[in-house]
This record gives structure tokens, C-alpha cells and sequence, in this order.
């Protein structure tokens, strides 16, 4: 049984892992919070980057001796292998901690065995705390990867009421407001990766870096990768600049490309491709999450969210979860996911 103090900890650290999301690939983000015997906070700490501490390590060096006989909550199960760094397994029972929760059991070989490895010292361990909401928090990209061998996708698309991503003349600045805008960038410094066909590239041109709200350039910038099977997107295109690293992919469908980005390290994605991409990948079952910005206007006519998903009646409709509605000063947010996929292949590089 967890405690309250136990149970709020675990929410702070799914906060914390939350914060450092899109820093610390190919490791997966983690939180972690160190309650001494009376419950209060006294130490909490987030993965660094790769070759950086881990969560348990910085908490621990936060929380010094008040470590001792304390309770160290934590969103993924201590490592019990050396790596870049050294187990935590370890550096939990020098610090002579006396319980440790987790909310998700580690899902590698290579990592296995750390509960088991604190029980011998005879650290109390449990496992499972908050374990679906860490799942479906900030680890999910990492999970997805320890799973399925690809990066998680994230498709984020912008749109009328009536489905149109732009208008009859190709016109889509700006469909919605200054609020969604910044939450796109916001959004892009979680990622790993920014994906877009080639189709978008020749169409508007984008930059695909993350700038902060007076418009200057973050200090990390994810990976911009352009699918363009076909060799289309010119020497010119802002995409191939230097303000951030570029990948242009030959890949024939998306499963293909995502294995690049995964052997690349990547493994939060960011789709942001017109409706052919995006139908590609909802094809070939390979969007994890959608969010969705809603503009409250109309246009009748233009290009639709997404192309066609090989769909013939309503009985076969991709079903979507709406997970939450966040208002956007006049635009609104739907964080969706699918609730089960379409199949099928499609190639990549349309005129998204």
C-alpha cells in the first residue's frame, strides 16, 4: 500500500519527467522524488541528457544524507546495468534508502532485474504505482521504442471546423492564432524528430525549428526530416539550412522511414505533413497520438484534413478517444488517440 505523500510524489515525478521530454533520447525520460521518513520533499531530480546522471542519481545528491531510510519514488524501474552511467540499483542502496516506488517495471532484458536487485539488499519495492498514467505520460515514446523497435508519433494537424487545412487557393496562413502557435513550438521542443513530406516543403516552405516566445531560436533543435522518395525538395528549401540538423529520407513508406529514425535515436516524432502523409501513416496503423487544432471558421472548399484512408462506409471509420480539450485563446486543442488502426501501406511522399 502507497501512501498519500507516496502517491503525490508520484505525481510530481511524472511532472518532472514531463520537463526534461525531447532531452533525453535515446534514454527514456524519468522523474524521481525522495521522501524522507516523515514524507516531506527532500530531494527530486529528472534524467539528463545521454551520458548525464539518471533521475535517482540527482535526487539523491539533492536529498545528501536526509537520503538515509528514505523513500525514493520513481516513474521507471532502476536500472540494475551499467551503461554510460552506472546502475542506480547501486547508487539507491549506498544511500541506504529503504523503499523505492515504481510506476512502471522496466520492459528491457538490458535493464531487467533492478526491484530484484534492491529486494536482495533488502529494499521494500513496489511496483505498478500511477503505472497507466506514467505509461501514457512522458515514457510513452520510449516504451513504444523498448516495444515496437520504432519511434512514437505524434501528428499534429490544424484545421477549419469544416476539416479544411487551407483554402481553394492554397492559402493557410494562418488558420489559427498566436496561442496555437506558440503551442506548436512548445510541442516541436518535446520531440525528437519534426517530420514533413516533401509536398509541404515546395508548398510553404517551412523552417521546422522551435523558437521561443520572442521568436528566438532554442538552444536544441529536434531533427528535421523530410520524407522525399522521389528527390523533389530543392537545394534551396529552408528545411536544408543550417539552423538545425536535416535528414531527407528515400524511404517507400513509413514504417521505413520511422526504422531510420529509430536507428538514429529518435524516438518521439513529430508529424506535421499535409493530409497524403498523414494518411499514409494512419494507414500503415503508425500514429500514436493526434492533436488537433480547431479554428472556429469555415471555408466550404480546399484541401481536407487527411487524404483517403482506403475507408469505403461509416461501419469502417477510424474510431479516436478524445482524451482532453484544451482552449486556445479562439482556437481549441483535441488530444486524441486512435482506438484501433486502418492497416494498409501507402507511400510517403505525396503532395502533402
Amino acid at each position: 500500500m502507497t501512501t498519500p505523500a507516496e502517491q503525490a510524489a508520484m505525481a510530481r515525478a511524472r511532472t518532472l519527467a514531463d520537463g526534461v521530454l525531447g532531452t533525453t533520447s535515446p534514454n527514456p525520460p524519468v522523474g524521481a522524488v525522495v521522501l524522507a521518513s516523515d514524507g516531506a520533499v527532500v530531494g527530486e531530480g529528472a534524467t539528463a541528457p545521454p551520458g548525464g546522471p539518471h533521475a535517482e542519481v540527482t535526487a539523491l545528491a539533492r536529498a545528501g544524507d536526509r537520503a538515509r531510510g528514505s523513500t525514493v519514488v520513481v516513474t521507471l524501474e532502476p536500472c540494475a546495468h551499467t551503461g554510460r552511467t552506472g546502475p542506480c540499483t547501486d547508487a539507491l542502496i549506498a544511500a541506504g534508502v529503504s523503499r523505492v516506488v515504481v510506476a512502471v517495471p522496466e520492459p528491457t532484458e538490458l535493464a531487467d532485474g533492478g526491484a530484484e536487485r534492491l529486494r536482495e539488499a533488502g529494499i521494500d519495492v513496489e511496483l505498478g504505482v500511477q503505472r497507466a498514467e506514467a505509461e501514457t505520460g512522458a515514457l510513452a515514446g520510449w516504451l513504444t521504442g523498448a516495444r515496437e523497435r520504432r519511434p512514437f508519433v505524434v501528428w499534429k494537424a490544424a484545421a477549419t471546423l469544416d476539416g479544411r487545412v487551407a483554402a481553394a487557393d492554397g492559402s493557410s496562413r494562418w488558420i489559427t492564432g498566436a496561442a496555437a502557435r506558440a503551442e506548436v513550438h512548445r510541442l516541436r521542443a518535446t520531440c525528437d524528430a519534426v517530420v514533413v513530406g516533401s509536398g509541404t516543403v515546395l508548398a510553404d516552405d517551412p523552417q521546422l525549428t522551435v523558437r521561443d516566445a520572442d521568436g528566438r531560436p532554442a538552444a536544441r533543435q529536434p531533427l528535421r526530416v523530410v520524407a522525399d522518395r522521389r528527390g523533389r525538395v530543392p537545394a534551396t528549401a529552408r528545411v536544408l539550412d543550417d539552423a538545425a540538423p536535416t535528414h531527407v529520407s528515400r524511404a517507400t513508406d513509413p514504417a521505413a522511414l520511422l526504422a531510420e529514425l529509430f536507428d538514429r535515436d529518435v524516438r518521439r516524432a513529430l508529424l506535421e505533413g499535409g493530409p497524403a502523409l498523414a494518411a499514409a501513416f494512419l494507414r500503415g496503423g503508425l500514429v500514436d497520438e493526434i492533436l488537433l487544432h480547431l479554428a472556429p471558421k469555415l471555408l466550404g472548399a480546399g484541401p481536407s484534413l487527411v487524404g483517403d484512408l482506403g475507408i469505403p462506409s461509416i461501419g469502417g471509420a477510424l474510431t479516436l478517444e478524445i482524451v482532453d480539450v484544451t482552449p486556445l485563446s479562439g482556437d481549441v486543442q483535441l488530444r486524441l488517440r486512435p482506438t484501433r488502426h486502418t492497416g494498409g501501406r501507402q507511400h510517403v511522399d505525396g503532395g502533402s
